[in-house]
């Protein structure tokens, strides 16, 4: 259960930083999100949707035993929530 707890604490930090990206004026690179973002009522939603929905499938993994996924997962998430913070540190050096 740990890797769910993992996952969804990823998912909060993925979303902090998307909405950083947002108030900055940067686009979402993901097209689902971008989508779902296009067709909800604010942006906090749309990303609460998309988050919600990424934690019911790793409950769903980690349920029915597919936890290397997860971990695989969690370790891409990770590395991507890095990423969006040294991009949004850097980006003031860049303009």
């Amino acid at each position: 259960m740990s890797l769910v707890i993992q996952f969804a604490y990823l998912q909060l930090l993925d979303l902090l930083t998307t909405l950083a990206f947002l108030a900055h004026g940067i686009q979402e690179a993901n097209p689902v999100v971008r989508a779902t973002l296009g067709v909800s009522h604010s942006p906090l939603a749309g990303l609460a949707a998309v988050k919600c929905s990424a934690v019911l499938l790793a409950f769903y993994c980690w349920r029915t035993g597919r936890t290397a996924v997860l971990r695989c997962a969690n370790l891409f998430f990770a590395g991507l929530i890095a990423w969006n913070l040294v991009a949004l540190i850097l980006k003031p050096l860049s303009q």
